[in-house]
């Protein structure tokens, strides 16, 4: 049974009860991240997430974890884009102790200037640990080129002199100014009662958040380039993408047939040529990484400096194939399927269904059903694959972002 209730403040609760398990998944959800942030300031929404654990008036760091802990449950978090995320897990019994140690640390933190000289030390080594990892670094890289000139290009975790420079003021201003009641999402999935996440708002959450502040994400894109990252890698990792469709977009379902048609899973195009028959990249894959109004979407890979022209040439190679055919029907029934197994899949997590249901009602302001979304994948044609194919493929948008030691001389994208 799923169920929503928005709060006379603005508020909103939203539940869905599994009496099969015995245990709960619940968020406290707020639709805030990176994307509302200027540069001044980029990095604060993931800096926040983790100062939010450093200490209430009433729990020490260590007290909240062991709080938690100690019930046999489990407290973490997370920063993207769009939003911040911090949830718990536990057996059912212990729901109300969960959600009070969220609601303290949401309400209650202290940001003592101590933690966050220390703590912005830690974020700083998490910035180093993407600048040495490649694969991390490529997809930042990437979305910094496809969305210059907005706040959706800039990453995730900052800079290293923004963490440097965030104080006290800093972090309760930009609290006040975005952690809205409008914004505000608790979200529970598995042995839950919707009523008693009513009661559990009501009594925990006193804080005088603001009503709203009205901001508006906008999106301007602009033409986007090739660019080279220099760095000291034994691979060279490469990205061919560019902007698509969004979650408020009905064709982004047919995106998703088509990634998992040229590169996703083992039986895909992409992984066939390049792995199977021709042994010349150990990681070759399709991307789709949506956002409300926008996604990025692409082909990935990492390979070695003398195979990188080879594999450029039989991606292109594939890409005009789906231009000029239309794909058999047995191969767009087997990716349908793929997809939907995933889904399905995914949906005996109760944190996977807690992050579905969430998505949801921030994106769309219901629960889509599950049958919802697999009606749609079915309901994809060879001929719109085909369509989109000749769409999604044109050069003229294609960008790439290659990350290598030096930079190569790739021909034009065909």
């Amino acid at each position: 049974m799923k169920n929503i209730t928005k709060l006379s403040n603005g508020i909103t609760i939203v539940s869905e009860k599994l009496n099969y398990v015995k245990s709960f998944s619940l968020g406290f959800w707020f639709n805030v991240g990176s994307r509302d942030e200027l540069p001044e300031n980029n990095g604060i929404s993931h800096f926040l997430e983790h100062m939010f654990f450093k200490g209430t008036r009433k729990r020490s760091a260590k007290k909240i974890a062991e709080d938690i802990e100690s019930l046999g449950g489990y407290l973490n978090a997370f920063t993207s884009k769009e939003h911040t995320c911090f949830y718990g897990r536990g057996l059912a019994e212990n729901i109300e102790p969960t959600f009070e140690v969220l609601a303290d640390m949401i309400q209650n933190s202290k940001f003592d200037p101590k933690e966050i000289s220390k703590e912005s030390k830690v974020v700083i080594d998490e910035l180093y640990d993407i600048e040495d990892s490649p694969e991390e670094l490529i997809f930042d890289k990437f979305e910094s080129n496809v969305f210059i000139g907005n706040s959706l290009g800039m990453p995730i975790i900052g800079t290293e002199s923004n963490l440097r420079s965030f104080k006290q003021k800093d972090l309760i201003e930009y609290v006040n100014e975005n952690y809205t009641l409008d914004k505000f999402f608790i979200v529970a999935s598995g042995k839950v009662e919707h009523e008693d996440l009513i009661k559990f708002t009501e009594k925990y959450i006193k804080k005088d958040f603001k009503p709203t502040n009205n901001k508006i994400r906008t999106l301007s894109l602009q033409q986007s380039h090739d660019i080279h990252v220099e760095k000291d890698t034994q691979q060279v990792h490469y990205i061919l993408g560019r902007p698509t469709y969004g979650f408020k977009d009905n064709k982004r379902i047919k995106v998703a047939v088509l990634s998992q048609i040229l590169g996703e899973g083992s039986s895909s195009r992409l992984f066939q040529k390049l792995r199977e028959e021709n042994g010349i990249a150990y990681q070759v894959n399709t991307f789709l990484n949506s956002f409300y109004d926008v996604s990025t979407f692409g082909i990935y890979l990492s390979t070695n400096e003398k195979s990188i022209y080879k594999a450029q040439q039989l991606i292109f190679s594939e890409l005009n194939k789906l231009k000029k055919k239309k794909v058999d029907q047995k191969e767009l029934e087997r990716a349908k399927e793929y997809l939907i197994g995933n889904i399905l899949m995914s949906l005996e997590s109760t944190t996977n269904r807690m992050h579905r249901l969430a998505q949801s009602v921030i994106y769309f302001g219901k629960i889509k059903s599950v049958e919802e979304t697999i009606k749609k994948i079915k309901a994809v044609t060879r001929d719109e694959i085909l369509e989109l194919s000749n769409e999604l493929f044109d050069s003229n948008v294609l960008t790439r972002v290659i990350l290598s030691p030096k930079n190569l001389l790739l021909e034009k994208v065909a």
